[in-house]
Parts: structure tokens; C-alpha cells; sequence
């Protein structure tokens, strides 16, 4: 009987420091820094387990994969699989979760204090000389905002978004947690959405990418946040309108934002933050909020850890 077969379509996403740990049984293990979508079908013919991180797996391909019995996601987020086609198909999905709860927070944190005192407004004063010319001991060309006592409003209360709170709380922030958009009755705990944007300093994102939540911040959500107010998305990139936003920015609707995520990842010009990127008040990261190296190795643990209990028919974080 041949050894089950374990492939890896995108080992590149994970940094070659972080140490994936071995799996305790025997069996053929094949790795690829990457895999196009024309290579998906040919590299797991006969695979029984596949892990991905972006790597899309559709009806398509899926059906040409008779011996595939499970899905190891490196991720949290499953939109790159057809968990229906899978459930279909008796095909195992099993995602990774509450790994990062230490790094995005952190992240959050540190757009928030870069927009909230202009870090990247007065560094680019310096480099185009402005402050040097000027012969100014103190040079005060943006705003300086304090983050104790101002508000948070979370948007997402899973993980993230409660290990956010903690961290706000911490500097001595007042936190709110948005009710879901439309919502008829707010649950206790919770505060109406438009009420959480109008009354928020900063405004944080830590929820899905589905049909109800994409664009979930437009036009007018952002025109009815205040003027002085900041929006930092961690979450996905769809959830925000992006012309919308760079449209509020340059007209002052909002004064700052915080993305490390876009609709289109990898993002190019094309993209409208992208394009606008030197704006002073929008601060970018390539999705890397969760990357901390403690966090990456909680993934890959727990990747490994979801193959091993799918193999031993213990429970693993099921998506299908």
C-alpha cells in the first residue's frame, strides 16, 4: 500500500525561517514555492491531503481529484475553496485559527499611533526639506492627535477584534462594538452601527468578506465618521470602498486610514490605494498584519496539528 501523499502548493508563504513541524506518520511529502492555476491538477493527481494558502481550488479542479480526502488551509480565511463542492465531494476543510491573536492587534495599534500623530506626514516633510527650510525649532504642519481617552469602534467581534479592545482598553481608550449593519435590534454589548462610525476616533475592521459585508464602509458610511477620525482595515480588502475612501481623504472627510489589505492582492497602480499611496495621511502594508514570527509558527503548528488530527479522526477547525 503506497504511502498517503502530502502536497504543499504554496510553501513560498510561509518564510523559510518558520519551522513546520514534522508529521508523526509515514508518508510522501512534496512541496512548490508556488503553483499556477494550471499546475493545480497535474501536482495533486494523486494526492490525499493538499495544503494551500491562496492557492484556489474550485468545482473544477476538484473534480479531477478523486483520491483528494482533505484541505489543510494555511489561513484563516477559506474563500479560495468551494466548501460546498468539498462537502459534495466528502472532501475534509480545515482552516487555522486564533493564531495571530498577538500580531494584528499589535498591528492595529501601530497604524493607529502613526495616523493618529502624523508619523508618516512629518517624515515626509523632513525628506523634501520643508522643515529645513522653514528654520523652525518645532515644525507643525499636521495635526497631532492623543490616542488615551479618545474612542475605538470595532467592527468584528471574533479574536481579533476582542484582542483589539484589550489592547485599546490598555491605553486607556473608551471601545465599541459596531451591532451588524442593517440590523433591526442591537444585542447587548453591542452599539448601532451608524452610531459606532458617527461617535469612533478610530475605526477598526475585523470582519469576514462575504455578500453582506463587502463594501461594508462606503461613501456614505465614511461621511458620516467625524472629521478627525481614522479607519484602519486588517481585515480583507473588499470590506472598504478604496475610491470611496481616497476621495474622502484628499477632501477631508476623514483625516487618516490604515490598510494591509486590498481588494486585489498583490495590489499594482491599478489599484486606487496603490495609486495614491503618496497621500500623507494613508499609511500601507502588503498584508502582513498577522506575519509577526511568533504568529506564523502558531500557524504552521496548528496546520500540521489539523493534517494529524484528520488523519487520527480527531477533531480538527472544520470548515467542511
Amino acid at each position: 500500500m503506497s504511502l498517503p501523499k502530502v502536497v504543499f502548493l504554496d510553501r513560498a508563504t510561509i518564510p523559510l525561517q518558520i519551522e513546520l513541524p514534522q508529521l508523526p506518520f509515514d508518508h510522501q511529502w512534496l512541496e512548490y514555492d508556488l503553483t499556477s492555476s494550471d499546475q493545480i491538477v497535474e501536482r495533486l493527481q494523486d494526492a490525499q491531503i493538499v495544503i494551500t494558502n491562496k492557492v484556489v481550488l474550485d468545482r473544477d479542479v476538484l473534480s479531477q481529484l478523486p483520491k483528494l480526502k482533505m484541505i489543510a488551509i494555511a489561513a484563516t480565511g477559506f474563500n479560495n475553496v468551494d466548501v460546498q463542492c468539498c462537502k459534495d465531494l466528502g472532501i475534509a476543510v480545515a482552516n487555522v485559527q486564533g493564531y495571530a491573536t498577538q500580531s494584528v492587534p499589535e498591528h492595529v495599534i501601530a497604524m493607529m499611533f502613526a495616523l493618529k500623530r502624523n508619523l508618516k506626514g512629518y517624515h515626509n516633510d523632513i525628506a523634501a526639506g520643508e522643515w529645513q527650510r522653514n528654520k523652525q525649532f518645532c515644525f507643525f504642519t499636521h495635526p497631532i492627535s492623543d490616542t488615551a481617552g479618545s474612542t475605538l469602534g470595532v467592527i468584528g467581534s471574533g479574536a481579533l477584534g476582542q484582542a483589539t479592545a484589550a489592547l485599546a482598553k490598555a491605553l486607556g481608550m473608551q471601545v465599541v462594538f459596531a451591532e451588524r449593519k442593517g440590523a433591526e435590534q442591537c444585542r447587548e454589548g453591542y452599539v448601532p452601527f451608524e452610531q459606532v462610525l458617527a461617535s469612533s476616533d478610530v475605526v477598526t475592521l475585523h470582519c469576514p468578506l462575504n455578500e453582506q459585508t463587502r463594501h461594508l464602509i462606503g461613501r456614505q458610511e465614511l461621511c458620516s465618521m467625524k472629521p478627525s477620525s481614522i479607519i484602519i482595515n486588517t481585515g480583507r480588502g473588499g470590506l472598504v470602498d478604496e475610491e470611496a475612501l481616497i476621495d474622502a481623504l484628499k477632501d477631508g472627510v476623514i483625516r487618516g486610514a490604515g490598510f494591509d489589505v486590498f481588494t486585489d492582492e498583490p495590489a499594482d497602480e491599478s489599484n486606487s490605494l496603490i495609486a495614491n499611496m503618496h497621500l500623507p495621511n494613508l499609511l500601507l502594508t502588503p498584508h502582513i498584519a498577522w506575519g509577526s514570527d511568533s504568529s506564523i509558527q502558531n500557524l504552521a503548528n496548528i496546520l500540521i496539528d489539523n493534517i494529524v488530527a484528520f488523519v487520527e479522526g480527531r477533531e480538527q477547525n472544520r470548515v467542511a
